[in-house]
Formats: structure tokens, C-alpha cells, sequence
């Protein structure tokens, strides 16, 4: 008989996901379908919880669309309990469309576009680009709607200058001057529009001189090439002229796809970070698909994913707003779902619970456990000596555990302890061969990694989150080359690793969570 092989059910709905997710916005929708199809109910911010929220019940909230909070109550939960939360982030370094993006050069349009995060935007070079985003239109009943677009053909690509014009040992260019992407030939829309050159400055004379209709900005089928607007508005399904406003990305129409000789790798755009967003979503899915399992809980299972961790979290949607903190202090209070309204002594309980409610939070907060989940690096086979001789993550090998003294990431031994304890008692990468999986250990592995001292070390959510909630932290990713590239590229059987350690980690953390304290 020969040796099953291990599965790549995860790696291959994991690509699913992040080629339908070319924006924080389409990450988010595609979060939402899975949670709801889980049985999670959408709640809103601006509500009052307390008559909505119930243990045993399963919820998710969204700010600005991008960002997406999910949890799932206990039915032992008591105010002031723990609560077991992953972290990660849905945006990745990119090329955004400009406010006034409409150009053209020596019968090229091109279209401006501003950089987002820390991209490698050489690689972004030569590519078979689209766009992607969410456009506001104004709908006949006069009210504003945000409709999602994804446009599924090449229309854009960034030329790179032949050798011939100059070599260059390494390749530089300037981001303002040299990276417009070509939308096309002037002559060809013009011809598309049934015009001749002439007829584009008689156009604008006359929408100069009328007053007929004020704007008090332009519209934008005069800040964008309108060929642009029209293909958009097409998408969402509306006309042009309800188009209000947009925002709207590029990103690579190549399919993220397995690789390597066996499957055994995963080439992608956003491997940073939507592999942990799917790790995170599946993790805590997989952790209810027992109609029972909340049944026992004690604590809150929640994930978090935030926007705009690439340009360091500060807005509404980040990492560093209001958005985490608000949510655990309105879950910190709520009641359980034991009822003493029917004793003699209710209104004496009811004194000292409202009593026990002014220190929820810092209870909840006190004894609670946050995983921030962001990509890893692998070692390069390449380049090692860029490398600790004794830290060299692997693909396939296992999720990373990161730790940095200068306190980058968030990760300290106590944390380490836990994490070991999940990944122990996590279940093993399935395999094709079901006897052999009956046979096979429990338990999935870990990798740690520190950066050179000589070198730079990023950062993610987890310091951040970890200072202003007080909540032990640790930071951890799958192992990954080529991060903040157009196409990166992961381990296929890495995905399956987190998504169990994920499980594991909502299942026992009621359980091990208090074993493991220092103060």
C-alpha cells in the first residue's frame, strides 16, 4: 500500500477564499458567508446588546465594512470571564486609484495610483493587473448604497523599460513618475466613443460653461477616465451617473494556485495576511461544528479582523481604535443565563451583580488570552545568512511562535506554555487514508523565530492591543517568502496547522487558561 499523502482540503478552500478577496472589503463579505453559514446572527454596533445577546448564541459585527468581529457565548458564561480571542489583519500592501486618477502621455491612458503599506512594488512590474473596491452609489429612492466591485479581466499593467535603454545592477524607479499603470490608447477610446481628438476639449468647454447642474466636486467621470466609471458601475450593477465616489484598488488576475512539484506549496497574492483571516474564521468555525459546544463553555470564543494593519492600525478599523476594547467591555457585563428573578432574594442578588459588573472588564481582560495572528517568515534558501542559525522556519513545518525582546512582538514564555498545550492537544493534519488517520497522533507543530540582531524586526497587533487591553499575548504566523510581494508564497499544509492550533485553541482554553497564571 502506498503512503497517503496529507490532505489538501484546507490549502485548496483557502484559495477559494483569497481569490475571491482582492480587497479588505471582499475578505470581510467573504468572512461574513462563512460565519452565518456556521449559524452566526449579524449584529450592529449602534444596537443595544443586552437584549440581543445571549449565551450559547453566536455573533458578528463589521466596521466600515473592512473589519469583522466574531464571537460565539458560552452558555456557562458569567460576567467577568475569560474570553479566548485571535487577532489578524485583512489588508495587504497594494496600489490604490487616486482621487483624480485620469491621465494621459503620448497617446497612453494611464490612470494615478497611490502606494499603500510596504509593498516590494518592483514586483508589481509587468503584471496583469484589475481593480477591485467598493463603489457609493446613489440609488433611485436618493439613498446612498455601497456596492462591491471586482473586475475579473486584465485592464491595467505597469511596463517596465527594456534592457536596451539602460541596464541597471539593481532595479530602481520613481514611485511618483514611473509606476502609472497603461489602461489602454488614447486613439481606441476615442474610437470606442465615436469621437475624434477634437471633440474631448469641445466636451469639456461646454460642461465648464454650464451652471444647469452644480457639483461641488467633479464628478467622477471627469476625475477618472470614464471607460473606468462605466466598467464599475457595470460591476455593481448601477449606471455611471450613480456612481458617487469609489474606492478601488489594483490587484494581480492571476489565481493564487498550489505549487510544486508535490502540491506542497501555495503561490498567492495577500498570503499577508488573509491566510491567518481564513485560519482565524475556519479555526473558530471548525471549534462549534458540535451542536454541543457551547454547551459547557464558560468563556467567549472571539476573532477580530482588523483593516489597515499595514499603514499601523490607526483609524476607526484598526488595530489601535476603540473597536476591541468596546466590544470585550459590552461582552465583560453581560448576565448569565441563570435567572434569579423568581427568588425571594432577587433584588438583593441584583445589588451585589451590579456591584460585580463595575469590574467586569478588567476581570474579563485579566484573565483572557489573545493570539494575534499574522504571517511568519520562512528561512530562504537563498539568502541564509540573513538567518539565526537557530532559527529557521520551515514551510510545512508548523506555525511560527514570534518573539522579539525589544518587545516587536507580544509573545512571552507564559504564552509559549499555553500555545504548546493547544498545539498538543490539537488534531493532526488529516490524511487521505482514513485508517491511518484513526491511527494517527493528536498534535500539531510549532516553529519559533527571532530576527538577527543586525537586522530589522516588524511588528504587528499583537504589542499594540496587548498594551491597551492588558490581556496576555503572543504572536504567531505561518512561514512564508517573498512577504508584501504581487505573489508570495506559502506552505499548502501550513493552513491546515493553524486551522487546527485555532480549534484547539478555542476548545481548551476554558480549561487551561487558568492553569497557566502569573499573577
Amino acid at each position: 500500500m502506498a503512503p497517503s499523502k496529507p490532505s489538501l482540503k484546507s490549502a485548496e478552500d483557502f484559495l477559494s477564499f483569497v481569490n475571491a478577496s482582492p480587497t479588505p472589503f471582499h475578505a470581510v463579505q467573504n468572512a461574513k458567508q462563512r460565519l452565518e453559514a456556521a449559524g452566526f446572527e449579524q449584529i450592529k454596533e449602534r444596537d443595544a446588546w443586552s437584549s440581543i445577546l445571549h449565551p450559547g448564541g453566536k455573533y458578528y459585527m463589521t466596521r466600515n465594512t473592512s473589519t469583522i468581529c466574531a464571537f460565539a457565548i458560552g452558555a456557562k458564561w458569567k460576567s467577568g470571564n475569560p474570553i479566548a480571542m485571535i487577532g489578524a489583519h485583512t489588508d495587504s500592501p497594494c496600489l490604490r486609484i487616486k482621487p483624480v486618477s485620469k491621465k494621459q502621455s503620448d497617446g497612453f491612458l494611464q490612470v494615478g495610483v497611490e502606494t499603500y503599506g510596504g509593498g516590494l512594488w518592483h514586483t508589481w512590474f509587468d503584471r496583469d493587473l484589475s481593480i477591485a473596491g467598493r463603489a457609493m452609489c446613489k440609488m433611485d429612492d436618493g439613498s446612498f448604497v455601497q456596492k462591491l466591485v471586482k473586475i475579473d479581466r486584465p485592464i491595467m499593467r505597469i511596463p517596465t523599460l527594456a534592457i536596451h535603454f539602460g541596464r541597471q545592477d539593481s532595479f530602481e524607479f520613481n514611485k511618483e513618475t514611473q509606476l502609472y499603470p497603461i489602461a489602454g490608447l488614447v486613439a481606441a477610446e476615442l474610437n470606442r466613443q465615436g469621437k475624434a481628438p477634437g471633440d474631448v476639449k469641445k466636451d469639456n468647454e461646454e460642461r465648464e460653461g454650464s451652471e444647469s447642474n452644480f457639483h461641488p466636486l467633479k464628478t467622477p467621470t471627469e476625475r477618472h477616465h470614464p471607460y473606468i466609471v462605466e466598467t464599475i458601475a457595470d460591476d455593481a450593477g448601477v449606471s455611471a451617473a450613480q456612481i458617487v465616489d469609489f474606492e478601488m484598488v489594483l490587484y494581480d488576475t492571476q489565481k493564487s494556485c498550489l505549487g510544486g512539484l508535490n502540491n506542497e506549496l501555495i503561490f498567492s497574492a495577500r498570503l499577508d495576511n488573509l491566510m491567518m483571516s481564513y485560519c482565524s474564521t475556519m479555526g473558530i468555525i471548525s471549534s462549534l461544528e458540535d451542536p454541543q459546544a457551547l454547551d459547557n463553555e464558560s468563556s467567549i470564543r472571539l476573532i477580530s479582523l482588523f483593516d489597515h494593519e499595514e499603514i499601523g492600525s490607526q483609524t476607526a478599523q484598526g488595530a489601535d481604535s476603540n473597536l476591541l476594547p468596546a466590544v470585550i467591555r459590552r461582552l465583560s457585563v453581560l448576565p448569565s443565563a441563570e435567572s434569579s428573578s423568581s427568588d425571594s432574594d432577587a433584588s438583593y442578588e441584583k445589588v451585589h451583580a451590579d456591584a460585580d459588573t463595575v469590574t467586569a472588564y478588567e476581570q474579563t481582560l485579566s484573565t483572557s488570552f489573545l493570539i494575534s495572528a499574522d504571517m511568519a517568515h520562512s528561512v530562504h534558501p537563498n539568502y541564509p545568512a540573513k538567518y539565526d542559525s537557530e532559527h529557521r522556519p520551515e514551510m510545512n513545518g508548523g506555525t511560527v511562535v514570534k518573539i522579539n525582546a525589544n518587545a516587536r512582538y507580544a509573545t512571552n514564555s507564559p504564552g509559549i506554555v499555553l500555545l504548546q498545550e493547544m498545539a498538543r492537544r490539537a488534531k493532526k493534519a488529516s490524511y487521505v487514508a482514513r485508517a491511518e488517520l484513526a491511527m494517527a497522533a493528536t498534535g500539531v507543530p510549532l516553529q519559533l523565530f527571532v530576527v538577527r540582531n543586525d537586522c530589522p524586526c516588524g511588528s504587528t497587533i499583537g504589542p499594540m492591543l496587548s498594551a491597551a487591553l492588558g490581556a496576555r499575548t503572543l504572536d504567531l504566523g505561518n512561514p512564508q517568502l517573498s512577504m508584501h510581494s504581487i505573489r508570495e508564497t506559502g506552505g499548502a499544509h501550513d493552513v491546515e496547522h493553524a486551522v487546527n492550533l485555532f480549534e484547539s485553541f478555542f476548545l481548551h482554553y476554558s480549561e487551561m487558561g487558568n492553569k497557566i497564571l502569573v499573577d
